[in-house]
């Protein structure tokens, strides 16, 4: 189901996204028509559109074509809202300045699914705190991982510095038990936002070098389709799947109440 500012969205208008590939999203995970961080998402959608389109979206608009999108949707359900000017030409994307509001539904797995591995990358995002729609490099990078053996790819600074993951945030959880964000150029993850949120356990944000992973306990993937993913290697160091901070932080963040549409 796919519905542009609340109504059933054509193939014509559809084009341009496909062909131009300019515009921002952020995705949601719904539950029995709740979603955690709900607010965090509408902030996201609203700081990237003056960002991508230098125009302010209608926050309170788009949050009734959320809610008519998810109308008698029952269970878990995936839902991204999608924000793109049907008119944008490439040759003058400055004349875009009449973005909509794409919502579509998709079914969603369950979490947390099970551990991943990564490879690491020397790559930095294009525009990295603005969820946008320009994904091909982040594929690219992952497709190389897969075909080298891995799960997906983990990004690094040209000064060794850890970021992120190729579409989540990435964590660490060191020799005392305390949670390490990456302090690097990253997607702010409303996941990770709601994670730090919580009193326990002990979080700091803090450069973390490549060379630094042996000596890390246990590393982590996370976004709001993935909740808290235990990550087993980055290249070849190998992290514990089962510390206890882990489960400490999927409990926390399922203790987080969703707000209801």
């Amino acid at each position: 189901m796919a519905e542009l500012n609340g109504k059933p969205v054509t193939l014509d208008e559809l084009q341009s996204l496909a062909l131009t590939n300019y515009g921002h999203f952020t995705s949601m995970r719904m539950e029995d028509g709740t979603i955690r961080g709900l607010s965090l998402h509408l902030d996201r959608l609203v700081r990237d559109c003056r960002i991508v389109f230098g125009v302010e979206l209608d926050r309170e608009q788009t949050l009734s074509y959320i809610r008519k999108a998810a109308e008698g949707v029952t269970g878990i359900a995936g839902l991204r809202v999608t924000v793109f000017d049907p008119a944008i030409d490439m040759g003058r994307p400055s004349e875009a300045k009449d973005p909509r509001v794409l919502v579509n539904l998709r079914p969603a797995g369950a979490m947390p699914p099970p551990p991943l591995t990564a490879k690491s990358y020397i790559f930095t995002r294009d525009s990295a705190a603005v969820k946008h729609i320009g994904l091909h490099s982040q594929l690219r990078i992952r497709r190389d991982a897969q075909l080298a053996g891995f799960d997906d790819a983990v990004f690094v600074e040209p000064d060794g510095r850890v970021s992120e993951g190729g579409t989540w945030n990435l964590g660490f959880v060191d020799q005392d038990g305390t949670v390490i964000w990456p302090d690097a150029p990253v997607l702010p993850g409303t996941t990770m936002l709601l994670l730090q949120s919580l009193d326990a356990p002990k979080q700091v944000t803090a450069p973390v070098q490549l060379a630094d992973l042996p000596n890390m306990a246990a590393a982590f993937a996370t976004n709001t389709t993935i909740g808290v993913r235990s990550v087993s290697a980055i290249d070849d160091v190998q992290f514990r799947q089962d510390h206890p901070v882990l489960e400490a932080l999927r409990v926390g963040y399922g203790e987080i109440p969703g707000d209801r549409l």
